[in-house]
């Protein structure tokens, strides 16, 4: 597998965007700081959701944010728009690098063929994708994450915490991705008590319908876990997963969160109680390294990808009530340590 060197982090950035609209989506644009270069940078694409989907996109959002403070440059992020072809995709990624962005990231595996094509036509910038491996080009880098493993670490935690022996698992869209979250989680729960039983269900065959970005969705499916008794419910399914989390906290059961600490944000602060931790993947800092290793002038190409080892998948410890339990810290850290050391081989499917 293709790899490139990690590159440090820097700490995490907030800034003010100054808006402006444009054609193709709804795109900000932002300079670094009253001292900027005057250089354009990292631009993002944002995936279905869009940015204040409080999981994925905003998660890329963060490096982007990161990226702007450090470097000191111009910085866009664009709106998908409803019912988009990969050829508006495309359109979109080819006008940021007209613009001169540099790197131009997808984010999401729906840019895949978008992507290829902008790249082919643009060779001396360097594209990024989030959650896709299958381009394969000199000026494109795959970032990827071992999904599973967070997962697991979920599924250990579920099968800890449940009182009903019953857990649920919510996926956005029925793909590959998304198969990746539930056997692991599952695999999690079934290692952990094999007594415990898992409810899947997925909201929608296809992104277009909406199920990475309807909440309703998600919380009619989490509504129907626990009347099946399920008592914690792990959802990965982007901006639906609000609805996971509204149902758990109306029904005082947990709820699990995906991608970023959603123990932590603000438009979910009213139900963080019911948030027992989050199987996070370190979006924002695949991106940054992205920025950074154009910014150095060694751009990152091939397949990145972040797992356990790595610290780009974790689960989160923000809720007291999760980080105070001893004996369920110590689950997880025994297993994160068997998956690590390759002991656990955890399943992707």
């Amino acid at each position: 597998m293709r790899r490139i060197s990690r590159i440090t982090v820097a700490g995490a950035a907030t800034a003010s965007l100054a808006l402006a609209l444009s054609a193709c989506g709804g795109t900000s644009t932002s300079s670094g700081s009253s001292e900027s270069k005057g250089d354009k940078g990292l631009a993002i694409a944002y995936d279905v959701g869009g940015k204040g989907d409080q999981s994925f996109n905003d998660a890329a959002y963060a490096g982007l944010e990161q990226a702007k403070k450090q470097f000191g440059y111009e910085t866009a992020d664009v709106e998908p728009t409803d019912g988009e072809t990969d050829a508006d995709k495309e359109q979109r990624l080819v006008s940021l690098a007209k613009q001169g962005y540099n790197p131009v990231v997808g984010v999401g595996y729906a840019y895949a063929a978008a992507l290829k094509g902008a790249a082919e036509k643009y060779p001396d910038t360097t594209f990024g994708i989030v959650d896709d491996a299958t381009i394969e080009a000199d000026n494109v880098a795959d970032l990827v994450f071992s999904e599973e493993e967070a997962s697991y670490l979920a599924g250990v935690a579920a099968a800890k915490a449940t009182k009903t022996k019953t857990v649920g698992f919510v996926g956005g869209v029925d793909i590959p991705l998304i198969h990746k979250f539930e056997a692991g989680y599952k695999q999690g729960v079934k290692d952990t008590d094999p007594k415990v039983k898992v409810i899947p269900q997925y909201l929608t065959q296809t992104a277009e319908e909406g199920g990475f970005s309807s909440p309703d969705k998600g919380k009619s499916a989490a509504e129907g876990q626990i009347e099946k008794k399920a008592d914690v419910v792990y959802a990965a399914a982007g901006l639906s997963g609000q609805g996971v989390i509204e149902a758990a906290a109306a029904n005082k059961v947990w709820a699990i969160g995906v991608d970023s600490d959603q123990y932590k944000q603000e438009a979910l602060a009213k139900y963080k109680d019911s948030i027992l931790t989050s199987a996070m993947k370190d979006v924002a800092k695949a991106v940054f390294n992205l920025a950074k290793s154009v910014e150095d002038g060694k751009p990152a190409t091939g397949i990145v990808k972040g797992d356990l080892k790595t610290g780009e998948v974790s689960l989160s410890n923000s809720n007291p009530k999760f980080a105070d339990d001893a004996e369920l810290q110590e689950a997880i850290e025994t297993a994160k340590e068997k998956i690590i050391s390759g002991e656990i081989k955890v399943k992707s499917s």
